[in-house]
């Protein structure tokens, strides 16, 4: 049984200042009698969710409260995972309480545990035991009666290693259980509300780890030396290797097995992968490292490449790009711009010079831009280099690039692929979920029109790239459904020649900046999204490519014993990233790359766009 715990302080009154600090030491809730006004916005600008506990009135994140007014709270339509119901007066009175509003929590005393426990199991009643514990005998005691939700108050780092340790699986919760529905959260709370709890939690809704790094930030990966988890901070868990092999894996442990034995999860087993927390991750890293080391051994590639981005402008309106400007994103950094047809040629000839295999082609989609604009620009590249591969255009270009025309989808991409396009990039995938998309890329193409393109390109002779950007609004489930369509795309052609995840860089981002989205994957989540590709494409995808722009080369190190066997291009002249907040260089070199590979013990390869190893002269 999974035990979750709450860091929680009651207070009196609260200043900014001391939200900050109370967020600093760890707390995540405040309760309080009357939750309102200036108490109210400074726990927000704290970065902490206040709670009610002394009536029905105010706007606070939850309510802690008496029976009776736990059912008052569901008759003005309050969610029962909003509310916690207080374990005073008759059985009969508490269990009308905790039945009609549903509530996410039955809180009892130390002493009344048992009783609580008794109730929660009725049929009907869909509750956790919360109890307050001041030891970790005190919540062992708790939980063998029969509690589920731990309160700590003033528990330290090293306390809670030490809880960890003696009960196993612990999960930190915020004011709200976790694995809520996003949709549901989002419809139920105020905007200031939403934010900070987005702040707050990580891609199933637990709390996030309190590290300041995030991708793109110039802070230290959180790397534990011998162990692929992040998730805790005390010295046992930072200090000690993870269990060897499959011993952490818990109820895991058969689609692992089974996935060693070549037999790959379904979308439901991707799922519960992505659920894995601690030693869990460790288990789900091993299992895809020895995949990798089957499928690819100890090589990993790169490829020496240039991004080109042609132009800024773009009247799609992406929550999460910080790149493109258009009417209503101008204030964003960076000047509009449109290069010439000249200027981008003038670009891959300079690239050429210096090595590069492949040059990539992405942009914003311009007003003025038709399809035939993408068939210049290849005809001019090829024309002037008739040896380079251009990987060039997004679905989402390619999409708009034949509707301008009017033209039928195939034929726009055969016209692409007579005129020289190589592959295309994979991008615009984004998660492809449409209830995520509704809110990330709304007016972009969707699930459906994605895999249309790809299909189309792949049955045409064009191969191409799959990705994924993760750690924003998406989570366990649309990550599963993800990979399910790729994997079904896969199946159909075999048209994909490697996945690359891309983690969320949320500092320039519009949608992290007006509050709607979560800051960035956790370092666990990035090993999961990395590993349980791995397993989840063993046998159809071979290349699983971790990006340096996002993670470093620290970061994208790590990942080569998580599954991944390439580390991308060297990117002269990235700059997408960059405008999302990222402090990563513009520029990665060969001998860079080479460097960072040995040094985690493998033997670099440069390659070209389709994995073929490049000779040296």
């Amino acid at each position: 049984m999974t035990i979750t715990f709450c860091r929680v302080r009651p207070a009196s009154e609260v200043t900014e200042l001391s939200a900050v600090t109370r967020r600093r030491e760890g707390t995540t809730t405040l309760e309080m009698i009357g939750v309102r006004g200036d108490d109210r916005a400074a726990a927000l600008a704290g970065g902490i969710l206040p709670v009610e506990t002394a009536g029905t009135d105010g706007s606070p994140a939850a309510w802690v409260v008496a029976p009776e007014q736990a059912v008052r709270l569901a008759e003005l339509g309050v969610a029962g995972w909003r509310i916690t119901v207080l374990d005073e007066g008759a059985r009969s009175v508490v269990l009308d309480g905790v039945a009609r509003s549903r509530a996410a929590y039955l809180r009892t005393g130390r002493s009344t545990v048992a009783a609580a426990a008794s109730l929660a199991a009725l049929p009907g009643v869909e509750t956790s035991v919360s109890v307050f514990v001041d030891s970790v005998e005190d919540a062992v005691r708790a939980v063998e009666e029969g509690a589920s939700d731990l309160l700590l108050r003033d528990w330290g780092v090293e306390r809670i290693g030490e809880l960890r340790d003696a009960l196993g699986a612990l999960i930190e919760r915020p004011a709200f259980p976790i694995d809520l529905d996003l949709d549901a959260v989002r419809r139920e709370l105020s905007e200031d509300l939403f934010t900070t709890w987005l702040n707050q939690i990580d891609g199933r809704g637990a709390v996030r780890p309190r590290y300041a790094w995030a991708p793109g930030k110039d802070e230290k990966v959180p790397l534990p030396v011998r162990r692929f988890s992040a998730q805790w901070a005390d010295a046992t868990w930072v200090g000690a290797a993870g269990p060897e092999g499959l011993v952490g894996a818990g109820e895991l442990r058969p689609i692992l097995e089974r996935s060693l034995e070549g037999n790959r999860p379904t979308r439901d087993e991707l799922e519960l992968l992505f659920h894995a927390r601690g030693a869990q991750v460790d288990a789900v890293g091993y299992t895809a490292d020895t995949l990798r080391q089957g499928a690819a051994g100890d090589t990993v590639t790169y490829v020496v490449n240039r991004n080109i981005n042609y132009t800024n402008l773009c009247y799609f309106r992406c929550g999460f790009c910080a790149f493109s400007k258009g009417p209503r994103s101008l204030n964003l950094r960076g000047e509009p711009y449109s290069m010439t047809v000249e200027q981008i040629v003038h670009l891959a000839e300079s690239a050429t010079a210096r090595g590069a295999t492949e040059v990539t082609l992405q942009g914003g989609i311009h007003p003025d831009y038709t399809g035939d604009f993408y068939v210049a620009v290849v005809e001019a590249i090829k024309e002037r280099l008739p040896d380079i591969h251009i990987h060039g255009f997004t679905p989402l270009e390619v999409w708009q690039g034949a509707e301008t025309l009017g033209a039928d989808l195939r034929d726009y991409l055969e016209r692409l692929r007579h005129a020289g396009l190589g592959t295309l990039p994979g991008t615009a995938a984004e998660i492809l979920d449409d209830r995520v998309r509704a809110h990330l890329c709304p007016d972009k193409i969707t699930t459906a029109e994605w895999a249309e393109v790809m299909l189309t390109a792949h049955e045409v002779g064009l191969r191409a790239t799959a990705t994924v950007m993760f750690g924003h609004i998406d989570g366990p489930a649309s990550w599963a459904d993800h990979y399910e369509v790729v994997r079904e795309i896969q199946r159909r052609t075999g048209g994909f020649t490697e996945f690359v995840p891309l983690p969320f860089v949320h500092m320039g981002s519009p949608i992290w900046l007006r509050g709607r989205a979560r800051p960035g994957p956790t370092w666990d989540e990035v090993v999961l999204i990395h590993a349980v590709a791995r397993i989840a494409f063993d046998g159809l995808i071979p290349n699983i490519q971790a990006s340096w722009v996002k993670l470093g080369l620290d970061g994208v190190g790590r990942l080569l014993n998580a599954g991944a066997n390439d580390l991308g291009g060297t990117l002269m002249g990235e700059i997408i990233t960059r405008a999302a907040g990222a402090s990563h260089g513009e520029e990665m070199t060969a001998a860079q790359f080479e460097a960072a590979i040995r040094e985690a013990g493998r033997t670099p390869a440069q390659r070209t766009t389709l994995y073929e190893v490049v000779e040296r002269t």
